[in-house]
C-alpha cells in the first residue's frame, strides 16, 4: 500500500511541472474572454424557409443562430448562405456557421483533385474566403465565426486519426509513426493546425487566406486539452446520450479545465441521446443540462437540431415541449443571472499526465485510438469519480 502510494506521489509531482492537462474547479467560471453569453440551436435543414421558420420561433428567446446544413453551407455560391444569416440578425441573433471545410483557390495542384480548374468541374466556386472577409466587414460582432469541423478529439480516439481518409485516398499516415504519447499529441495539434482550412481562417500571412482572423470553433466528447492547442478559441463539449450525471460532469470539467487553463472559451452544445426519434433527452432533462452547463460558466449554449425528416414537425427534431424548455431557461437567465463575482472560492484542479490523450469515457477507454488503457487509467478513473462525488460541478 505503501508502495501505491509512493508511486501516486511521484506521479503527481512529476505531472505538476507541465501544463495541466485538465482542472476541475468547484466554482462557475466568470467568462474571461467575454461578458456575453450565447444560447441558441443549431440549423441542420436543407431550405432558406425552414431556416427563416426556425428563426422566427426562438427569436424571443435565444440570441445565437448557428447554420449547419451542408445545402446551404456548400452550395456552389453564398447566394443562400447571405439569405439566412440575414434575415437572422435582422431578428437581432448573432449568428455562426458550420464549415466541413473551407473552400479557397488552391495555388499548387494536388493530383487532379484540387487545382485551378476543378472548381470548375464541380460546378463550385471557392466562395468562402471572400464571403468570410465580408461577413466580418459587414456584420461585425453580430457574426461569430466559424464552426469547422466536428469532433476531431472524439474522432481521434475512435479510429486513431482524426482528418478521415485524404482527397488523393491515400490512407492517413499521420500517426504511422507514432510511439509516445508526447508523439501523438504533437503530430495531433500540428495536423489540426496545418490543415488548409485552419490555416486559411486563422493565418492572414499567407495566399488567398482571410484579411483578418476568423474565430474558431468546434464540439467535441474527447481531447478537448488538445483541441485548445490546435487552434480552436472555443470548444463546445457534447451533453447528451443515456450517461448519468458523473459523466457529464467529468466532460464539462475537462472541457471548462482546458478553456480556463488556456485562457479560452468553453460551452456546451446538446445532441442526441437516442440513434432514431426522437433522438433529444426530453425537455426536462433538457432544462436540466442547460442550466447545470449555465451555471457551470459556459460561454455558449447551443440545441442541435437535426435531421429534418420527418413531415409531422417543420422544426427537425424540436418538440413543443423542448421550446418551452428553451424559453423557460432563458426567461431563468435573465431573472436570475448566475454569480460570477465569488472569486474567494476554492479551486479544485485534478491533474493529468502531460500528453495523456485518454478518451475518459469508460475505464477502459483507449488512449490516442493508438493505445489500451494502461496501469494509470483505473487509479486516474476511481480518483476523478470519487473527486466528482465530492465536489459536484
Amino acid at each position: 500500500m505503501r508502495r501505491v502510494l509512493l508511486l501516486v506521489l511521484v506521479a503527481l509531482l512529476a505531472v505538476a511541472v507541465f501544463l495541466p492537462a485538465v482542472y476541475f474547479l468547484n466554482q462557475a467560471e466568470s467568462d474571461s474572454a467575454s461578458s456575453d453569453f450565447f444560447f441558441g440551436v443549431s440549423f441542420g435543414g436543407d431550405s432558406v424557409s425552414q431556416a427563416k421558420l426556425l428563426i422566427d420561433k426562438v427569436k424571443r428567446y435565444t440570441n445565437l443562430f448557428v447554420v449547419n446544413s451542408w445545402e446551404i453551407n456548400g452550395a456552389a455560391n453564398e447566394t443562400l448562405l447571405n439569405e439566412v444569416c440575414e434575415y437572422a440578425i435582422n431578428a437581432g441573433l448573432s449568428v455562426m456557421v458550420y464549415f466541413n471545410f473551407v473552400y479557397y483557390n488552391y495555388t499548387w495542384d494536388l493530383g487532379n483533385i484540387y487545382n485551378a480548374s476543378s472548381w470548375d468541374l464541380l460546378g463550385v466556386s471557392p466562395w468562402h474566403i471572400q464571403w468570410l472577409n465580408q461577413a466580418m466587414e459587414k456584420w461585425g460582432n453580430k457574426y461569430l465565426g466559424v464552426y469547422l469541423y466536428d469532433e476531431p478529439g472524439g474522432t481521434q480516439i475512435d479510429l486513431g486519426y482524426w482528418d478521415g481518409t485524404p482527397m488523393t485516398g491515400e490512407p492517413p499516415t499521420t500517426f504511422v509513426n507514432v510511439t509516445t504519447h508526447s508523439q501523438a499529441a504533437a503530430n495531433y495539434t500540428a495536423s489540426l493546425r496545418q490543415s488548409g482550412s485552419m490555416k486559411h481562417i486563422t493565418n492572414t500571412s499567407i495566399p488567398d487566406a482571410v484579411k483578418s482572423k476568423v474565430p474558431v470553433f468546434t464540439s467535441d466528447y474527447a481531447l478537448y486539452w488538445f483541441d485548445y492547442l490546435g487552434g480552436y478559441d472555443a470548444v463546445f463539449v457534447q451533453l447528451g446520450g443515456t450517461a448519468g450525471d458523473d459523466s457529464k460532469i467529468q466532460q464539462i470539467a475537462l472541457c471548462r479545465g482546458a478553456a480556463a487553463a488556456q485562457n479560452k472559451q468553453w460551452g456546451a452544445i446538446f445532441t442526441w441521446t437516442y440513434n432514431e426519434p426522437p433522438y433529444l433527452e426530453n425537455a426536462e432533462d433538457l432544462l436540466k443540462d442547460m442550466t447545470m452547463a449555465y451555471q457551470a460558466g459556459a460561454t455558449y449554449l447551443i440545441v442541435f437540431n437535426h435531421p429534418y425528416n420527418s413531415t409531422d414537425n417543420p422544426y427537425g427534431i424540436l418538440s413543443e415541449a423542448h421550446f418551452s424548455a428553451m424559453e423557460q431557461f432563458w426567461s431563468q437567465t435573465r431573472n436570475s443571472p448566475r454569480d460570477t463575482s465569488n472569486g474567494d472560492q476554492e479551486l479544485v484542479a485534478f491533474v493529468l499526465p502531460k500528453d495523456y490523450g485518454w478518451g475518459m469515457r469508460n475505464v477502459a477507454d483507449n488512449i490516442w485510438g493508438l493505445w489500451p488503457a494502461d496501469e494509470k487509467a483505473s487509479l486516474i478513473w476511481e480518483n476523478m469519480n470519487r473527486l466528482i462525488d465530492k465536489y459536484g460541478i
